[in-house]
């Protein structure tokens, strides 16, 4: 690979080769002296006061090299330690221009330069080795460089992998015009070429990891488990038996599905909870699992994971999960008390019923009761009534607390307006319901509450 110098070193081989060319042919016997160079234009045209024809290379451009601009990357680890030194890819772009001193003189000049790289579509390595065999210094002071960096036999472009390529570019009548514009200068004959593939390394030291020692690949097919079904064990069933839902707290749950269990070890995730299934309670098309303590009523969701073992030695690695599935967790009603509060809105005195909820409500859950009036006590008889109150907030949104509520099982919810009577009562958690109690003619008989 090249150093920094490569670019200024492209420019003197080229500029050798139309000198050395120029000379082998011995121009100077028909045209009188002829100046090579490699300056802008704007200085050219004051260099013409000596009356010299000239040919002028002037690099006008450098861009990034399409084919190797994503080698190597990237250079750095996770930790900015530098891995690998990407090597710079550019195209360098020239305008070829000539200055006659007479009439003819640059139409021959310009004929003669394309010529020569036309002959010349790859920069022979020897030919570079030529050009830059002896210590080229640039005039000091006409760069900010030291002067020890100025010596353009060490860039090293004679033995970077690519070798430096050069091909005529068209240019349209006004691309050329807004060129020379930007040159302030005045136009001459000009002819477009591009140098590729310039390719400029860092030699800063590296961080290189050790070698490989042994290569452990593993295939894994992509067999996602999918959950069709959801089911649940009822723990007050003898014998146990699968039921649909609802579910309730205390249950066993029920995955039915394909390809449920993969090669390695399988997990079920519940309310973000992950729960091991026992043994043999596993199986590709069915997977029983346990309930976690931790769950509050209402909309749960369920995922399965799936883990290969993979390396030496072998750990688990999560590697396919299913798409979460979505049960209903019913609350269930264990106590149910009436008292007095006092109205947080208000502060007046409201009577209330306290139900002992299981599972836990967390803070942020909406929780509504629900009454229907059984209609064995209806007074007179008729159409029974209900009614449908809503739980209070724990804490205002004016004012919240440090930190959130534990999840609670005791709820207190005000009521009034209410008709006296006994009434079946039902509690509705984020839209899921808890369950009322039948007799053995199928009517509803509970939980109930006289008011």
């Amino acid at each position: 690979m090249s150093n920094a110098l490569a670019v200024a070193s492209v420019s003197f081989v080229l500029v050798d080769l139309l000198n050395n060319g120029l000379i082998d042919r011995d121009i100077s016997a028909s045209l009188g002296d002829v100046n090579v160079t490699a300056l802008p234009p704007d200085k050219v045209d004051a260099l013409q006061a000596n009356g010299q024809s000239q040919l002028n290379l002037f690099l006008y451009n450098v861009t990034l090299n399409q084919g190797w601009r994503n080698v190597g990357n990237p250079s750095l680890d996770s930790l900015g330690n530098r891995i690998a030194n990407p090597p710079l890819a550019l195209d360098l772009h020239y305008l070829l221009t000539a200055y006659g001193a007479e009439q003819f003189h640059s139409e021959v000049l310009l004929g003669y330069g394309m010529q020569l790289f036309h002959e010349t579509p790859v920069l022979p390595r020897a030919a570079i080795r030529k050009s830059l065999s002896a210590p080229t210094q640039v005039v000091e002071g006409s760069s900010g460089l030291p002067v020890a960096l100025l010596n353009l036999f060490t860039s090293g472009i004679a033995d970077q992998v690519e070798m430096i390529k050069i091909w005529p570019q068209t240019l349209t009548t006004e691309e050329i015009s807004r060129l020379w514009t930007a040159f302030q200068a005045k136009y001459r004959p000009t002819a477009a070429y591009q140098c590729s593939v310039l390719l400029i390394q860092s030699q800063a030291p590296t961080a290189v990891a050790p070698p490989v020692r042994r290569r452990t690949v593993t295939a894994i097919p992509f067999n996602q488990p999918v959950i069709t079904q959801i089911l649940s064990i009822s723990p007050n069933a003898s014998p146990p038996i699968e039921i649909s839902q609802p579910i309730l707290p205390g249950s066993q749950l029920v995955l039915i599905g394909t390809q449920l269990v993969g090669d390695g070890p399988t997990s079920v995730v519940i309310g973000g909870e992950e729960v091991i299934p026992g043994p043999g309670d596993a199986t590709p098309t069915k997977i029983v699992v346990d309930l976690p303590s931790g769950l509050t009523a209402g909309n749960q969701s369920v995922t399965i994971v799936q883990q290969t073992n993979v390396g030496i030695p072998p750990t688990p690695h999560r590697t396919v999960e299913s798409a979460p599935a979505a049960f209903a967790l019913c609350p269930v009603i264990l106590n149910i008390q009436t008292s007095v509060g006092v109205s947080a809105a208000t502060g007046a005195p409201v009577t209330q019923l306290d139900l002992t909820i299981d599972p836990p409500v967390a803070a942020t859950q909406r929780v509504m009761l629900l009454l229907n009036q059984t209609p064995g006590t209806l007074s007179p008889p008729g159409t029974p009534l209900s009614y449908t109150f809503a739980a209070p907030p724990p804490y205002t949104l004016a004012s919240p607390p440090a930190q959130t509520p534990p999840p609670s099982s005791r709820v207190s919810i005000p009521y009034s307006g209410v008709v006296p009577g006994s009434y079946l009562v039902r509690v509705q958690v984020d839209g899921v319901e808890s369950l009322l109690t039948q007799d053995s003619s199928g009517v509803f008989n509970g939980p109930q509450v006289n008011l």
